[in-house]
């Protein structure tokens, strides 16, 4: 998969953006770029969606029966999700929100999403938080631009994310893309974390601690990037919301 926002819709933390990037012989690519790169990679089974200068999301279909871990892509009300990995608990989400037994987990997603957008304060890191499984999203919202992306705790699906040429924000499963589109400015995306456009990253396993960027520190000797850790001693003043107005809410179908 393949997600890449512009800046203006995805803000990250500032450092992972690596200052090497713009210095070496390699320097990152354009989006537009970065896009052929991947379709290159995977030739077969592609599809793609452009919402203009805004975002663009690539999906590649599952080219074996069974892949090691379950590929979704769904639209539904202009909110788009690219999955991977599953949900052992998607069976007790969907009745939670009125689903059909039948609605994967990418539709989940969005249906979660939406619901919870437009009503009262509920704390995303607890929605996150409830999903059991290995497992890795982006979720888009054409109407409102807004980006919200998460990793699994257990480490079952790897995710990667980096700043290209124009800043705007790449985030892919594809480590070799990702390291030919963002140079020197990328990392893996950390396991157990969530971001989002607008509340920025934050580990949804401990949302009441403030987050560290220890700089990573490639072969060649050069800063790569960041690595995002929890730091156990710091905590925040309040616990980060998303969605309309930075805050979610919880929706009892009952």
């Amino acid at each position: 998969m393949l997600a890449i926002f512009h800046e203006a819709f995805a803000n990250p933390p500032e450092e992972l953006n690596s200052p090497a990037s713009h210095n070496g012989s390699k320097r990152p690519k354009l989006p537009e770029e970065t896009l052929q790169d991947f379709l290159s990679h995977h030739p077969l089974n592609t599809c793609t969606m452009n919402f203009g200068h805004a975002a663009v999301l690539a999906y590649v279909r599952p080219e074996t029966p069974f892949p090691p871990h379950q590929r979704l892509f769904c639209g539904f009300d202009d909110i788009y999700c690219v999955f991977l990995g599953s949900l052992n608990n998607l069976n007790s989400l969907n009745r939670q929100y009125g689903l059909a037994k039948s609605s994967n987990e990418a539709m989940f997603l969005i249906v979660a999403y939406r619901t919870l957008r437009d009503r009262g304060p509920y704390p995303a890191d607890q929605v996150v938080k409830d999903l059991e499984g290995s497992f890795a999203f982006v979720v888009y919202d054409s109407k409102t631009g807004t980006v919200f992306a998460a990793l699994g705790s257990d480490g079952g699906v790897k995710l990667y994310w980096g700043i290209a040429a124009d800043g705007s924000v790449v985030i892919s499963d594809d480590l070799e893309v990702i390291k030919a589109g963002c140079a020197k400015s990328f990392a893996p995306f950390p396991t157990g974390f969530m971001f989002h456009s607008e509340g920025g990253l934050m580990s949804f396993e401990h949302p009441m601690n403030k987050i560290r960027a220890m700089p990573r520190i490639d072969s060649e000797g050069v800063l790569c990037g960041a690595n995002f850790k929890v730091d156990v001693y710091t905590r925040v003043n309040s616990i980060p919301r998303v969605g309309s107005e930075t805050n979610w809410t919880h929706w009892d179908p009952h």
